[in-house]
């Protein structure tokens, strides 16, 4: 369970480190497409649970709530390699009342080149009904605590998207903003 601290400030941009596996590559030692969202998801999942204290599990059985994925949008735009070095970025980039949208970014080790950039979207729902419903006040707290200011989600592309990040890694902020 995850509860949020009024006095804390939480890092929005949640990074890690990991290295292209030889059994997630091709022949050509690329990683494979699928691949890469098992090594978005699990950076993900360990970086939250690190940073935010939050236990995915533990939360479910006790909310009886989830994020199911609607949509994915992924931008190949840099192979990975095989046993190459890589930065996982991930963050919240949208919320609304019971949308979720996260965004993934796979760099080179030193921030430099943009391997991959992956859009989830995922809609808030009940277990018990398996129909959508509202984020509970404590969530919509903590979206808005965690969530990117400054994307504007709903009126740029993904493309559009892959220009700025490429910028801001150019100019050494895309981490630190």
């Amino acid at each position: 369970m995850f509860q949020l601290d009024s006095n804390k400030t939480y890092p929005k941009k949640l990074y890690s480190k990991a290295v292209i596996r030889f059994q997630d590559c091709d022949p050509l030692q690329h990683l494979n497409n699928a691949k890469y969202f098992d090594y978005f998801f699990n950076a993900r999942e360990d970086q939250v649970a690190e940073v935010y204290q939050f236990d995915y599990n533990d939360y479910f059985i006790h909310n009886q709530t989830s994020w199911v994925v609607y949509n994915h949008q992924i931008a190949y735009v840099s192979s990975a390699k095989v046993s190459e070095w890589v930065k996982i970025i991930s963050s919240a980039i949208y919320h609304n009342e019971n949308t979720l949208v996260t965004e993934f970014v796979m760099t080179d080790h030193d921030c430099k080149t943009v391997r991959a950039v992956l859009w989830t979207t995922s809609k808030y729902i009940d277990v018990r009904t398996g129909k959508k419903t509202n984020h509970q006040p404590e969530v919509e707290n903590f979206l808005n605590a965690i969530c990117v200011e400054g994307i504007d989600f709903e009126h740029i592309t993904l493309n559009d998207r892959i220009k700025t990040i490429k910028k801001e890694l150019a100019e050494g902020t895309f981490i630190t903003s």
